[in-house]
Parts: C-alpha cells; sequence; structure tokens
C-alpha cells in the first residue's frame, strides 16, 4: 500500500523563509512609500505611451519626488488614525519615517532647484504639492463628505496635466482625457481605500462613504462607477473622438473591478497599498505591453 508522499521539512521551511522576505519586502516598498511613488511614476509613463510623446527621464523624476514628499507628509500628519487603522505602517513610520521625510524633503527641493535651473515650463506649479499637503493634511478637507476623496483624484489627475505642460500638450485631447480618467479611478479608488479605515476614520469624526453608507454600498456604488467611467470611453472611441489605442485603459477598469469585491476591513495595508495602489502600475505595464506588440 503506498503511503503518502513525505514532506521534505527543509524544503517547506525555505519556501516559508522565501514566502516572508516578500512579505517584508513588499510591505517595506508600501510603507516607505517607494511603491506609491512609483505608482504616480507609471500614470506619467501611461500619459506620455498613449500620447505618443517622447519618454525622457525627467519628468519622471519630478513626478517621484513630488509623491514622496507629499505621502511622507502625509504619514506623519495621519499617524493617530493610523494607530486605529494600519498599526503596523504607523510604528514603522515613528520608527524610520524621519530618516524617509528627509529623503523625500530632499528630492523634491531637487526636482524644484532642476525646474527652476533649466528654466521649465510650469516649474511655479511645482509648488502644488505642498498645497496639496496643507489642504489634505492641515486644512481640514478630510472633515467634507467626498471632499477628500476628490482632491486626492485631483493630485493624481494632475499628473497627466503636469506632463502635457511639460510637453507643450496642455490643451490636446489625449492630456485632457487622461486627466479626466485618471482622476475619476482615484476618486473611486480612495473611496475603496476608506474601507479599512472605518474605525479610525469615525474615531476622528471623518465622513467617508463606508462609514456613512457602509463597506457594501461602497463597493457596490464604486463597481457601478468604474463600470460607467468604462462604458464613457467605449462611447468616445466608437464616436471617434479618441483613438482605438485607448481601448487600453479599460484592462484597468477590469482589475479594478476585481479587486472591489475583496475590499473589506479585515484585509491589510498590503492589499490597499499593493494590491489597489498597483492598479496604475498594472495599466502601465499592459499600455507598454500593446506598444511593443500592437502599436
Amino acid at each position: 500500500m503506498q503511503g503518502f508522499p513525505v514532506q521534505n521539512p527543509a524544503k517547506t521551511q525555505r519556501r516559508a523563509d522565501w514566502i516572508s522576505l516578500i512579505i517584508a519586502v513588499l510591505r517595506f516598498l508600501v510603507h516607505s512609500n517607494l511603491f506609491i511613488s512609483l505608482a504616480t511614476v507609471s500614470v506619467a509613463v501611461t500619459t506620455i505611451l498613449l500620447a505618443n510623446l517622447p519618454l525622457k527621464p525627467l519628468p519622471l523624476f519630478i513626478v517621484f519626488a513630488a509623491t514622496m514628499f507629499v505621502y511622507t507628509v502625509n504619514r506623519f500628519t495621519d499617524i493617530e488614525e493610523d494607530k486605529q487603522n494600519v498599526p503596523q505602517r504607523a510604528a514603522f513610520t515613528k520608527r524610520y519615517g524621519r530618516y524617509w521625510l528627509v529623503t523625500g524633503t530632499v528630492l523634491y527641493i531637487a526636482a524644484v532647484g532642476v525646474a527652476i535651473t533649466f528654466g521649465l515650463p510650469g516649474a511655479a506649479y511645482l509648488f502644488l504639492p505642498l498645497v496639496v499637503v496643507l489642504l489634505y493634511s492641515v486644512g481640514g478637507v478630510k472633515q467634507l463628505f467626498l471632499v477628500k476623496n476628490l482632491v486626492v483624484g485631483l493630485a493624481w489627475g494632475a499628473i497627466p496635466l503636469g506632463v502635457g505642460y511639460y510637453y507643450g500638450q496642455l490643451r490636446s485631447l489625449e492630456i485632457l482625457f487622461l486627466f479626466v480618467y485618471i482622476t475619476t479611478m482615484i476618486t473611486i479608488a480612495a473611496v475603496i481605500f476608506d474601507i479599512k479605515d472605518i474605525e479610525g476614520d469615525r474615531a476622528e469624526g471623518i465622513p467617508t462613504v463606508p462609514n456613512r453608507f457602509g463597506p457594501e454600498w461602497a463597493r457596490i456604488s464604486s463597481l457601478i462607477a468604474t463600470v460607467v467611467v468604462a462604458a464613457a470611453v467605449v462611447v468616445l472611441i466608437a464616436a471617434g473622438i479618441l483613438s482605438r489605442r485607448y481601448l487600453v485603459v479599460l484592462a484597468m477598469n477590469a482589475y479594478v473591478c476585481t479587486y472591489i469585491p475583496f475590499a473589506t476591513s479585515d484585509r491589510g495595508p498590503l492589499y490597499y497599498g499593493f494590491v489597489v495602489d498597483g492598479e496604475h502600475v498594472f495599466l502601465m505595464v499592459i499600455v507598454l505591453l500593446t506598444k511593443w506588440l500592437v502599436w
């Protein structure tokens, strides 16, 4: 009689060690804001490729630096909420946050200095991240229902506008479409993000869709909004307003529709910080593959 296969304890331990290492690396990327900074860079890359503009490193560096600065400052201003909502991130901020704050500040100052030195168009707009920090973290917009979600959406939507300004294509249809699209999709993602923060937001008196109407309603309304956005994209392409290559953005709508049903309050920071925030990295990869294989 054939018995059950005997597992190799050493092999099992190595597998567990590799999984632990991968999780640790992902947590570091999320908590340090490196991943979210790369996500905003992916928005810039997607915009450049879809608008048929030449890929240059300087605008990508500027986006990375501004994001690192804004999100690191936000980690400090939101630390009390994070102690309730994301204790691991709060602990990381308390232990290592000052180093990342210095890094983000240095990068941001360097980006502003380079823009002014080289007389880049729209250099003055590099001070917008400071405005975002003040509005979101100090100005009290979080106390206004849906306003904080829209502020986050507009901040990300400003990336295509910044790309358009840099390349002298600010009023082009492609840039304006991506501004509206990114703003809308990030606003939807911000509503989903609030699901993990229900308890902390209630404690801080911050009104959100999940803590006012419940997480189920937040998921359903976000799914409906994502489908409506996808339908609008199809209509614009069918009407000949947008090129057919913009069908590629529907990949992100499909990605969002896939993760929304699983967005619950008990999901860890990796789900929201890596899976949800990874939607734009996913879109960039799809755009790169499409460009190389089809366009």
